[in-house]
């Protein structure tokens, strides 16, 4: 299927797409990797309303074209609703998205709540808006996904927003955990998606940029300096620059969890770990007995 990505046949999305060979590949990648992700995770089911949330950042334009590159070919079988939360930000192009989403033909809700206000006014000075900035967002979403019926808020971070979670975590959080590709959210009538899990942020900023996105940055918190992510991502580019591959080894580690090899009790039962006693016969694996004959 993904063979078909080569003919004239395209969604309003793509309309510009250089032509290109690295394009072409590119645009495979990123359709590939989103599939898997969607389909490694269990995400769809069939007939269910998502509620695809825009930025205008690379990272969710390339989001929003991937699935409806997939759901273009029959291959996402639910009906996407874009949806942009103005927060009311300064100097905010508010006309953009609505402009960019109806020429293309892209059913979309956009949304004014000035959220903004209310985190100036609420982070001391020196302090950080990320926290408070995204859990009110993440409150309005949920309330439009609501009321537009839709089952899931589907997400545009991608497998370096993980990592860069992951270590956030490990460094100031205490824990090991990152932001997981699919969750249920606390009222437990909504996922929350992120099919973008195994895609690089380079692939997204190498796509969005071919295809000319009008790009809004995040002023509110893209102002601030010494944001313990952007330290965490200046880490992961040292790394990466000194052994390329670097990122995908320790996102797969995030795949390959062995927790009897960890220090949580509450995920692995370390009291049943003995040697038997002695005179008793050490248990065999289930396979070895079955070849042993024992039952």
């Amino acid at each position: 299927m993904l063979d078909d990505a080569d003919t004239t046949e395209i969604h309003p999305l793509f309309a510009g797409a250089p032509q290109g060979t690295e394009f072409r590949k590119l645009r495979k990648r990123l359709v590939r990797e989103t599939r898997a992700a969607i389909e490694d995770y269990a995400m769809v089911r069939p007939g269910d309303r998502w509620l695809v949330c825009l930025s205008g950042g690379k990272d969710s334009y390339t989001l929003l074209a991937i699935l409806h590159e997939l759901q273009w070919r029959g291959l996402l079988p639910v009906e996407l609703l874009a949806c942009n939360l103005d927060q009311g930000q300064p100097n905010f192009p508010a006309t953009v998205l609505p402009e960019f989403l109806k020429a293309r033909g892209v059913p979309h809700r956009i949304e004014y709540q000035d959220t903004y206000s209310i985190v100036k006014e609420k982070v001391p000075a020196g302090r950080t808006y990320c926290a408070l900035c995204s859990r009110l967002r993440r409150g309005n979403l949920y309330r439009i996904a609501r009321e537009e019926g839709c089952s899931a808020v589907v997400l545009g971070h991608h497998r370096d927003d993980m990592l860069e979670t992951f270590f956030m975590n490990l460094f100031h959080g205490g824990r090991l955990a990152t932001m997981p590709p699919k969750l249920l959210n606390e009222d437990g009538d909504l996922t929350v998606l992120r099919p973008l899990a195994y895609v690089a942020e380079d692939d997204c900023d190498r796509f969005s940029r071919a295809m000319n996105y009008p790009i809004i940055p995040c002023d509110l918190c893209g102002s601030q300096e010494g944001l313990q992510r952007v330290q965490v991502k200046r880490m992961l580019d040292e790394w990466e620059a000194r052994t390329p591959g670097r990122r995908q080894v320790m996102f797969r580690s995030l795949m390959n969890v062995r927790p009897s090899h960890l220090l949580d009790t509450e995920l692995f039962d370390f009291s049943a770990i003995f040697p038997p006693e002695q005179g008793d016969k050490p248990a065999l694996p289930p396979i070895l007995r079955d070849l042993a004959g024992e039952h």
